[in-house]
C-alpha cells in the first residue's frame, strides 16, 4: 500500500468533462489510491473521463453537492478524507499540506484558504467580496474565523464529520461543515493553498446571487442551534425595534395633532412584549446550548480516557502473553 493508502479523496462533480481528467490524473500522480468520484448525473462525460483516470465513480442518488458530500460519506472505509472540487481550481500539490495536521493528529478538520495565493481571474471580483461578506458574517454570528469558509478543498477525519448533522443539498455543505465544527468543537486548521483560474473551457455550476443567499441563510438558521442568543435576539430586538418606532409615532401624533391611534398602540406594545420575550427566551436558551455542549465535551473526555485505557491494557496483556 501507499503513503496515502489511508486517505480516500472525494470529488463531487457535475459536468466536468473539461477537467475533470486532469483532477484525477494529478492525484494519481501524488499517490493517491483511493480516488472517489459522486457524479450528479453528467451528460457530458464527465463519469467515463474519470474512470479512464483510475478513479472509482458512483452516480449519487439525489442532487447536489451537499447531497453528494453525504452520501459519500456513508461508504467511505478509509478513516481521512481529502474533498476537492472537479473543476481543476485547485492543485493536487497541496495535498500533503492539507492531510499533514491531520496524521499528525494536530486537527481533525482542515480547510484549504484560497486568499492566502489566489491566480489573477481565479475569482471574480463580485464572488470575493461576496465571500468577504459571508466569512465576515460567520466571524460574527458564529465567534470563530477559519479564514475561507466556501472552500471547496477541505481534509477531515470521516468519523468527525460522521458526528456532524448535514442537511444541505447545494453548495451550502461547506457552510454547514464550518458551523458544524464550531458546534462540536472539532480541532480545525486554516492551511494557505494555491486556488487556480478554471479552464476556460469548464463552466461553473456557482450562481453567485442565488447561492450567496442560500449561505446566508444557512448561516442564521444554523446560528438557532449554535448561537441561539444571537438568532432570537436578533429578531427579539427588531420586534422591540418596531414597537418603539410605532410608539413614538403614536406618541408625536397624540401630542401634535391631539389624534390617537389605538390599534397601532395595541400593535407597538405586542410588538415591545414579543421582543422582549424573544430576548429571554434567547438568553435562556444560550445558557443551554453552553451548558449542552460542557456535558457532551465531558463525556467525549470520558468516552477518549476509556479507549486509551482499554488500548494500554489490551497492550500490557499483549506483553504479559509474550513474556
Amino acid at each position: 500500500m501507499g503513503e496515502w493508502s489511508d486517505v480516500c479523496v472525494l470529488v463531487p462533480t457535475y459536468n466536468e468533462a473539461a477537467a475533470i481528467g486532469d483532477v484525477v490524473g494529478g492525484f494519481r500522480e501524488q499517490g493517491f489510491e483511493h480516488i472517489l468520484v459522486m457524479d450528479g448525473g453528467s451528460t457530458d462525460g464527465t463519469r467515463e473521463i474519470a474512470r479512464e483516470h483510475g478513479a472509482e465513480v458512483r452516480q449519487q442518488t439525489g442532487s447536489g453537492k451537499g447531497q453528494a458530500v453525504r452520501e459519500a460519506i456513508s461508504l467511505i472505509e478509509q478513516p481521512y478524507v481529502l474533498l476537492v472540487d472537479g473543476d481543476a481550481t485547485y492543485r493536487p500539490e497541496d495535498a500533503p499540506e492539507m492531510l499533514d495536521p491531520l496524521l499528525d493528529g494536530e486537527a481533525e478538520h482542515v480547510i484549504g484558504d484560497r486568499f492566502a495565493d489566489m491566480e489573477a481571474g481565479a475569482m471574480s471580483r463580485l464572488n470575493r467580496v461576496g465571500n468577504r461578506l459571508i466569512n465576515s458574517a460567520f466571524r460574527f454570528v458564529h465567534g470563530r474565523d477559519f479564514a475561507d469558509i466556501l472552500s471547496g478543498y477541505r481534509a477531515f477525519t470521516t468519523e468527525s464529520v460522521r458526528r456532524f448533522a448535514l442537511t444541505a443539498d447545494g453548495f451550502g455543505i461547506e457552510t454547514e461543515m464550518a458551523v458544524e465544527c464550531v458546534k462540536h468543537n472539532v480541532p480545525t486548521e486554516v492551511v494557505p493553498i494555491t486556488y487556480l483560474r478554471r479552464p476556460e473551457e469548464a463552466d461553473t455550476n456557482l450562481n453567485p446571487f442565488r447561492d450567496g443567499a442560500i449561505i446566508l441563510l444557512t448561516l442564521y438558521r444554523m446560528a438557532k442551534t449554535n448561537n441561539p442568543l444571537f438568532y432570537f435576539g436578533s429578531i427579539g430586538g427588531l420586534s422591540v425595534l418596531a414597537g418603539i418606532v410605532l410608539g413614538a409615532y403614536v406618541a408625536v401624533e397624540w401630542f401634535t395633532r391631539n389624534v390617537s391611534h389605538e390599534v397601532i398602540a395595541v400593535l407597538a406594545t405586542l410588538a415591545i412584549i414579543f421582543g422582549v420575550q424573544l430576548l429571554i427566551f434567547g438568553v435562556l436558551s444560550d445558557m443551554i446550548v453552553t451548558l449542552h455542549r460542557e456535558q457532551l465535551h465531558f463525556i467525549e473526555r470520558v468516552a477518549s480516557e476509556g479507549e486509551r485505557a482499554r488500548d494500554d491494557g489490551a497492550d500490557q496483556n499483549g506483553t504479559s502473553d509474550r513474556n
